[in-house]
C-alpha cells in the first residue's frame, strides 16, 4: 500500500528551512533505508510545500515520521494532510493493474 503525505510551508519556509535542513534531512534518509518513505521533495515555483510517498500498511508511518519531522516540530509545517493511495501502474504498484 501507499500513502501520500501533503505538507503546506509557512509563509516564511525559504528563510527558515537552513537551520533544520540537514536534521530534516537526516530524518528523511532514515526512514527512506527502513523501506517506507520512497519519494520525498518540496515543490518549486512556488515553494509552499511537499509531497512525501510512503510505501507502509497504514497511516501509522506518514503520522510517526511527521511527528519526529524538525520541520513540523519546529512550525515550517503549518498543516499536513495524509492519504491512502492506489497504484496500479509501474514497477513499485501495490495493485498493479494491466
Amino acid at each position: 500500500m501507499h500513502y501520500v503525505m501533503f505538507y503546506d510551508f509557512c509563509d516564511d519556509y525559504l528563510e527558515r528551512r537552513g537551520h533544520y535542513r540537514s536534521e530534516h534531512l537526516r530524518h528523511a534518509w532514515a526512514s527512506n533505508a527502513r523501506d517506507e518513505l520512497q519519494l520525498g521533495g518540496a515543490f518549486a515555483d512556488p515553494a509552499d510545500g511537499a509531497l512525501l510517498i510512503f510505501k507502509c500498511d497504514s497511516s501509522e508511518t506518514p503520522e510517526r515520521f511527521a511527528a519526529a519531522d524538525p520541520y513540523v516540530i519546529n512550525g515550517l509545517v503549518k498543516r499536513r494532510r495524509i492519504r491512502a493511495w492506489t497504484t496500479v501502474v509501474g514497477r513499485e504498484a501495490a495493485t498493479p493493474i494491466k
